[in-house]
């Protein structure tokens, strides 16, 4: 049927309308559910406590409002602002690797719990064909690195001499 109700991804996600640098969304917005979360779960214990004798009114009314409590407090816990774009994210991870980096990408990920954004630097160095490569978590939050591994490139070619 093509009235039927489909997912689709916010405007500010969509790659149709990607022009230029793009911006990765802030995590802070997960505040914003958190907060709808805490108006319900009071909205929850008023409606059992403004009408105690109603025949759908119960003490589930005040479990709900509970879990709507811990899902409300961990959504606004786990809205981190990120301080460290991607390019923050990139000269760090070259600084931590310790060579010249030629090829590299980033990617947001999420650790722990509360979701720390986290950007995961793939890094190569910059001789053809790269010889080192480099693996860096950087925080998103207060750009401090979290784990680094750098390595020989296993997939670059040996050279072979053949001047003997």
């Amino acid at each position: 049927m093509s009235d039927d109700i489909r997912d689709e991804l916010p405007d500010d996600l969509q790659p149709s309308e990607f022009v230029g640098a793009y911006l990765f969304p802030d995590n802070s917005r997960r505040r914003i559910p958190g907060y709808i979360y805490l108006v319900v779960a009071a909205a929850c214990v008023a409606v059992r406590y403004a009408a105690p004798g109603a025949a759908v009114v119960n003490d589930g009314w005040l479990v709900g409002a509970g879990i709507l409590v811990v899902a409300g407090l961990v959504s606004i816990t786990s809205g981190w602002r990120m301080n460290v774009d991607e390019k923050d994210a990139l000269v760090k991870a070259q600084q931590a690797v310790g060579f010249a980096v030629g090829h590299a990408s980033a990617q947001q990920v999420w650790r722990g719990f509360r979701s720390r954004p986290t950007w995961r630097v793939l890094c190569y160095s910059a001789e053809d064909p790269p010889v080192e490569r480099g693996l860096v978590l950087v925080d998103a939050v207060d750009g401090s690195i979290i784990e680094e591994l750098v390595e020989a490139n296993p997939e670059a070619t040996p050279v072979v001499d053949s001047s003997h």
